[in-house]
C-alpha cells in the first residue's frame, strides 16, 4: 500500500493531538518508593561487590610486552589504577580533593599518591585498555546480544560557572541572531565550555552499549558512538533504534542501514518530510502513517535514554573536572561503566 508525502505531512500536522490522546490511553505505573529504595540499595551493593572480581578479570588479559622506562615508576599496580579512577568518578571530587581523601582511605589500604597521579590515570593507555575490557565483560555478563536500541545526547559542563542546559539554550538563541565569521568564532569558544555526549542504550537491560563524546556537536558524538560499536566487535546485533527528531533525516537512515541492514528505525518525521528516499525510509513512514499508535508506543521507549541521563547526572553531577579532551572522554567512559555496573543484576 502506497502513501504520499501529503499523507505523511498531514499526520505530522496532527501529531500533538495524537500524542495527547496516546498519553491519556497509556496508564502510567505509580512508583512504589519503598521498593524503589530497596532496589537502588541492592544495585549499589551489587555493583561494589562485583567491581573487584570484574577488574581482576579485565586486567588479567593484558600482557605488557614493553613498558615505559622513563621517569619515576608508578607506585600503583594496574588494578589499583583502575579502581582509583572509577572511585574518583563515583566520589565526584577534584583531582586534588581525591588525592587528599586517599589519606583517609589509606587507613583501609596502602594507596597514597599525589593529585597529578590521579589526573594522569585519565590518559594512561593501560588504564584505558583495562576499562575497555571491563566494559566488554559487563555487557557479556549481562547477556547483551540483540539490542533494542535507544539513543540520545546530552552535555556536561567543563566549568562550574556555566550549567549546560541553560547555557546551551542561550547559545542556540544567539546563533540564530548572529552571522559571519566573528559569530562562528564566538560560538566555537562557547561550545568549548561544554562537551557533548551520546549514549546508545539497550532498552530491555538499560545497559549502555556504546558512547561517544565531542566538543563539536551532538552529531559528532553520535558518529563516535557508531564507530565504537564497529570497533568493539562484540557480536552484538542492533535490532531496532529510536532517535530524537534531530536525526529525522534520510542521511541518518542511510548511514544506519549501511551498518545494520535488517534494523527497524523509529523516528518522528519533520514537517517538511518527503517520501522520496530509500526503501527503509519509505517503510518507516508507511508504518508511521498507518500504524501510528503502535509506532508511537515503540518510539516513546526512547524515554529510557532521558531517564538514564537523569540518573547519571544525579549520581555524578553535571560537571566534569578534567581539562584535556582525552581525559574528558575517559571520565565519560567511567560514567558509562558505572551506569552498567549499577544495572548488572537488575532485571
Amino acid at each position: 500500500m502506497r502513501i504520499s508525502t501529503k499523507e505523511v505531512r498531514d499526520v505530522v500536522g496532527m501529531l500533538d493531538e495524537i500524542i495527547e490522546a496516546y498519553k491519556k490511553e497509556s496508564v502510567e505505573k505509580k512508583r512504589d518508593w519503598r521498593t524503589y529504595e530497596q532496589r537502588l540499595t541492592k544495585r549499589i551493593k551489587d555493583a561494589i561487590r562485583d567491581l573487584e572480581p570484574l577488574i581482576d578479570e579485565a586486567v588479567s588479559s593484558i600482557k605488557i610486552v614493553k613498558g615505559e622506562t622513563r621517569g619515576k615508576p608508578c607506585e600503583l599496580s594496574l588494578k589499583q589504577k583502575v579502581i582509583l579512577i572509577l572511585v574518583h568518578r563515583l566520589v565526584g571530587k577534584s583531582n586534588r580533593g581525591m588525592s587528599c581523601m586517599l589519606a583517609l582511605f589509606s587507613l583501609l589500604s596502602d594507596v597514597d599518591v599525589s593529585y597529578k597521579t590521579v589526573e594522569r590515570l585519565y590518559s594512561d593507555d593501560l588504564v584505558l585498555l583495562a576499562l575497555h575490557n571491563l566494559h566488554v565483560l559487563v555487557l557479556r555478563r549481562k547477556g547483551v546480544k540483540s539490542v533494542k536500541g535507544s539513543g540520545d545526547g546530552t552535555g556536561y559542563s567543563l566549568t562550574i560557572k556555566k550549567h549546560y542546559a541553560s547555557e546551551a539554550q542561550k547559545l542556540k538563541d544567539e546563533v540564530k541572531k548572529q552571522s559571519g565569521e566573528d559569530s562562528k568564532k564566538k560560538e566555537e569558544y562557547k561550545k568549548r565550555q561544554f562537551v557533548y555526549c551520546f549514549e546508545l542504550m539497550d532498552i530491555d537491560t538499560r545497559m549502555y552499549v556504546v558512547y561517544g563524546s565531542s566538543f563539536k556537536s551532538e552529531d559528532d558524538a553520535y558518529r563516535q558512538a557508531l564507530n565504537m560499536l564497529e570497533e568493539l566487535n562484540l557480536d552484538i546485533d542492533l535490532d531496532s533504534l529510536r532517535l530524537d527528531r534531530y536525526y529525522s533525516k534520510q542521511q541518518y537512515v542511510k548511514q544506519i542501514e549501511k551498518h545494520f541492514k535488517d534494523i527497524k528505525i523509529y523516528l518522528i518525521p519533520k514537517k517538511n518530510t518527503t517520501i522520496k528516499g530509500s526503501w527503509k525510509w519509505k517503510r518507516m513512514l508507511h508504518k508511521f502513517v498507518n500504524e501510528t499508535q503502535e509506532y508511537l508506543k515503540e518510539y516513546f521507549q526512547r524515554n529510557n535514554s532521558e531517564s538514564g541521563f537523569g540518573e547519571d547526572k544525579q549520581r555524578f553531577g553535571w560537571k566534569l573536572p578534567q581539562k584535556r579532551e582525552d581525559r574528558i572522554d575517559t571520565a565519560i567512559f567511567c560514567n558509562t561503566i558505572w551506569h552498567n555496573l549499577f544495572w548488572l543484576h537488575d532485571n
